[in-house]
């Protein structure tokens, strides 16, 4: 898999199946059910680390858990989270520290932020690193935001949203993740732009969908949020499950209405 790939499959109307990963073995388990996208996320902090937000990860984990992904996998495009701290302060400390991801084995970096980052994609896009936007709930921001909410959900902060997509693309990102907006929003957003965009908690009008793969498989502490799926439930192993998962995505049976906003 590749990035012109999952960009046709996009414009084919064919759905985008992802999950975060974080090791060899679910990442050979996952290729072989049928993900197309691994993301190595900082959200590793939360179900790895057992805090209660994103924002102690260092690149030096990220560099870890990239490789041991990239070690996994033989096919499936790896996605590596920048992490908090890397890529805020300018276009040179975020290519010198994407740069360390890639040569661990990402094959695309995704950093958070809408037009504030779009001299950093820029940046980074045109020394031949691809790069994956982050919209809506940023957990990054989680403090600024106050909270994990829903965003996006008056006309003035949608239609930011919208703009920050298009500045994104314009920028040279080549996929951006949408998280818990409303479905109809997300909607439009991804008819405005012509790269895929990855919903979570954004209705099934995405061109994709990632989940945490603990969540899918119903390893959360306690409850679970409105836009997970437990694809364990009826499944006899956990790679059924990750493949009930991609299909559910192909078909656009999932998400349904009530895992959406």
């Amino acid at each position: 898999m590749n990035l012109v790939k999952l960009q046709q499959l996009a414009q084919d109307g064919e759905k985008i199946a992802v999950l975060t990963c974080y090791d060899a073995s679910f990442a050979s388990l996952c290729e072989s059910a049928g993900v197309d996208v691994l993301l190595v996320g900082d959200s590793l902090g939360m179900v790895l680390q057992g805090n209660s937000s994103t924002l102690s990860v260092t690149l030096s984990q990220m560099v870890y858990h990239t490789r041991a992904v990239a070690a996994g996998t033989k096919k499936a495009y790896i996605v590596s989270d920048m992490p908090f701290g890397s890529y805020q302060q300018s276009p040179e400390q975020a290519l010198r520290n994407a740069s360390r991801l890639m040569a661990a084995g990402a094959h695309m970096v995704k950093l958070e932020g809408g037009t504030v980052m779009v001299e950093t994609v820029r940046f980074l896009v045109e020394r031949g690193i691809p790069v994956c936007g982050h919209l809506g709930l940023t957990p990054q921001s989680v403090h600024q935001l106050g909270g994990y909410r829903v965003q996006g959900k008056d006309d003035a902060s949608a239609q930011q949203l919208v703009s920050d997509a298009q500045a994104l693309e314009n920028a040279g990102a080549g996929m951006i993740v949408l998280e818990m907006l409303p479905a109809s929003l997300a909607k439009t957003i991804t008819s405005s732009i012509h790269i895929p965009t990855i919903g979570i908690g954004a209705g099934v009008d995405c061109s994709g969908q990632v989940l945490v793969l603990q969540d899918m498989l119903g390893i959360y502490h306690g409850k679970s949020p409105r836009f997970v799926r437990n694809f364990m439930q009826g499944a006899t192993s956990i790679q059924e499950a990750v493949a009930t998962y991609v299909l559910a995505v192909k078909d656009k049976t999932f998400p349904a209405a009530k895992h959406s906003f």
